[in-house]
C-alpha cells in the first residue's frame, strides 16, 4: 500500500505521515518544504516533492510527468490524504486581501480536487482507492471572520458527497473533520485580533483548559479510520463522533 499526503512537513500532516509510515505504508509527501526528521526515520518509505500546491500550473505539470505520475503507476492499494490548507484570510468581508482569498481557494479547494481527479484516473478501478479530505468543523458551522475558510472546507464536504454518489468501483471517499488539534493553526487563531475573529476567546479557553487534541493522537485515530472497513460508509464525518 502507498499514500500521497499533502502538507506533510509539519503539524497534523507530519503526524499523519508518521502514523502511515509506522504501518509500513510508503508515503509521497507534497509540501513547500521537506520533513528532515521523518526522512531520517523512514529513509526507505518517505518520498518527498517540494511544491507550492497553491500554484496550480506546477501541480498540474507534476501530475502528468513527475513524482506524482510515477507514484500513481505503482501497483497495489492506494490512499490520498488531502491535508494541506490555509486559514487565512481571517477578516470580515470587505477587509480580505484578494491575493489571500485566491491563495486560499487554490490551496484549499482547487488542489485537493485536482489531486483527487488525477488519483482516481491514475489508480485503476481494479485496485482499492481511498481518498480522505481533511475537513473542519468550520465546514458545518459558520464563524464570523472565517467566511473563506468555512466556504473552502464546506466545498470539500460537498465534493465528497457528490463523488460518493457516483459509486465508482473500488473507490471510497470521506471528508473528515479531525476535531480541534494543537497545531500552529491553533496558535495562529489565538494570535488573531478579536476585531477580525470575534470567537477567539473560545479558542483561547480550549488551549488554557487543555481541551486540544495532540497531533499524534489525532493522526493515529485518523489513520486507523482510513484503513478500516468502515471508511467510506460516511462521505462526511467528524472524527470525534466515530467509535
Amino acid at each position: 500500500m502507498y499514500a500521497i499526503l499533502t502538507g506533510h512537513s509539519r503539524g497534523l500532516g507530519s503526524a499523519i505521515a508518521a502514523a502511515l509510515l509506522a504501518r509500513g505504508i510508503v508515503v509521497l509527501g507534497l509540501a513547500r518544504h521537506g520533513n528532515p526528521a521523518l526522512a531520517a526515520r523512514f529513509p526507505d518509505r518517505l518520498l518527498e516533492h517540494e511544491i507550492d500546491l497553491g500554484q496550480l500550473p506546477a501541480l498540474v505539470a507534476c501530475l502528468t510527468s513527475g513524482p506524482v505520475a510515477d507514484f500513481l503507476a505503482r501497483p497495489g492499494p492506494a490512499l490520498l490524504v488531502n491535508n494541506a490548507g490555509l486559514l487565512q484570510p481571517v477578516a470580515p468581508l470587505g477587509r480580505q486581501s484578494p491575493d489571500a482569498v485566491t491563495q486560499a481557494v487554490s490551496l484549499n479547494i482547487a488542489a485537493p480536487l485536482v489531486l483527487a481527479n488525477a488519483f482516481t484516473a491514475g489508480v485503476g478501478a481494479d485496485r482499492e482507492r481511498r481518498i480522505m479530505h481533511i475537513s473542519s468543523g468550520a465546514a458545518r458551522n459558520a464563524y464570523a471572520g472565517w467566511s473563506v475558510y468555512c466556504a473552502t472546507k464546506a466545498a470539500l464536504d460537498h465534493h465528497a458527497r457528490a463523488v460518493a454518489l457516483e459509486a465508482q468501483p473500488g473507490l471510497r471517499i470521506c471528508s473528515l473533520a479531525p476535531g480541534v488539534v494543537d497545531t500552529d493553526m491553533q496558535a495562529e487563531i489565538r494570535a488573531t485580533p478579536e476585531a477580525l475573529f470575534p470567537q477567539r476567546a473560545r479558542f483561547d479557553a480550549l488551549k488554557r483548559d487543555a481541551q486540544l487534541d495532540s497531533p499524534e493522537r489525532c493522526a493515529t485515530r485518523l489513520v486507523d479510520y482510513i484503513l478500516s472497513d468502515a471508511f467510506g460508509k460516511l462521505s462526511v464525518a467528524d472524527l470525534r463522533d466515530l467509535a
